[in-house]
């Protein structure tokens, strides 16, 4: 008796899962996905009217859209937890795992989106007005559009338009109708990828995780992918060679940047069908081509822009 009492102190099995640490919580809100707000940068980075004012202006409007997209992501969290249980690697979740418990995630979600909308207040009024409309364009795709095929990519893409919109429109730069339609084909083509990769990850059991899986094929995601990787060259292509930009940036060296636009498709496509593309932001932080690629491309851009500022400057 008194060696089985030992022997029972000695394996007293696994300790109980801590709940809200500051470990789950920053996974609940996910600081990694806010590299998808760095589209917000992108009118930014093809103004001519740069200055000290408008750069904290971007800064600030990103921050709120980082904050926004949080307490969405604990949302979407919320109502998701009983499929990512099903789901091998998204059962790890806070939520799903019980580590974060439901009021916390509340409380986190609330100040969160609390914070982002007074952000967006020393923005602009157009700014809350993006933010209040990313908030409820989720919550309709949370509520049942993400049930319906095409309309959940769709819905995705939008959401990237209006990061796009919020460093343009937002803070008073003219957003570029080229540049709006390239970024919103990014968005579609990142968004029918991730399901090309899921579809291919979760095989048979994709419906349990994800329903509308039921309706793609691989056929079909695989065509889609084909349609948005070409509209995405297409429209790049033709907002470098469109006269508006070339008027407004005194240059049309801009093309000389489509490589860098076509490797990095390229590039996504390939890890698509190696099964490596489930995540975009994870890919984007993680893979060494993409990330020399988006680094190259931005260096070239400002090379050219500022180029030709100091050349027009002087003469």
């Amino acid at each position: 008796m008194v060696q089985l009492e030992t022997l029972r102190d000695k394996n007293p099995g696994p300790e109980p899962q801590k709940k809200n640490t500051i470990k789950a919580i920053a996974q609940l809100v996910r600081p990694r996905q806010w590299v998808k707000n760095s589209f917000v940068f992108i009118g930014l980075l093809f103004t001519q009217n740069l200055s000290q004012h408008l750069i904290i202006k971007v800064i600030i409007a990103a921050v709120a859209f980082c904050l926004v997209s949080s307490a969405v992501y604990v949302m979407n969290d919320f109502v998701d937890r009983r499929y990512d249980r099903n789901h091998p690697i998204k059962c790890k979740r806070p939520l799903a795992s019980n580590r974060v418990t439901l009021p916390v995630a509340g409380s986190i979600c609330a100040l969160f989106l609390l914070g982002g909308i007074l952000l967006g207040l020393h923005v602009s009024k157009i700014a809350v007005g993006i933010l209040v409309l990313y908030v409820a364009q989720n919550i309709a795709y949370t509520k049942g559009l993400k049930r319906i095929v095409l309309i959940d990519v769709f819905i995705i893409a939008l959401g990237f338009m209006m990061r796009i919109l919020m460093g343009t429109w937002g803070v008073g730069i003219p957003p570029s109708e080229w540049l709006l339609l390239c970024g919103f084909m990014v968005a579609l083509f990142m968004g029918f990828g991730k399901r090309c990769s899921e579809l291919n990850e979760l095989n048979a059991d994709a419906g349990l995780h994800r329903p509308v899986l039921e309706r793609y094929s691989s056929g079909f995601l695989n065509q889609l992918l084909g349609i948005t990787a070409g509209g995405v060259i297409f429209t790049y292509s033709l907002y470098t060679l469109d006269s508006a930009t070339v008027a407004l940036h005194h240059t049309s060296a801009l093309i000389y940047t489509v490589p860098f636009v076509i490797y990095g498709i390229f590039r996504y496509l390939y890890l698509i069908h190696e099964g490596e593309a489930g995540d975009p932001s994870k890919l984007v932080t993680k893979d060494g081509h993409l990330i020399a690629v988006v680094i190259l491309w931005v260096l070239c851009v400002l090379w050219i822009l500022k180029l030709h500022d100091l050349v027009l400057g002087v003469f």
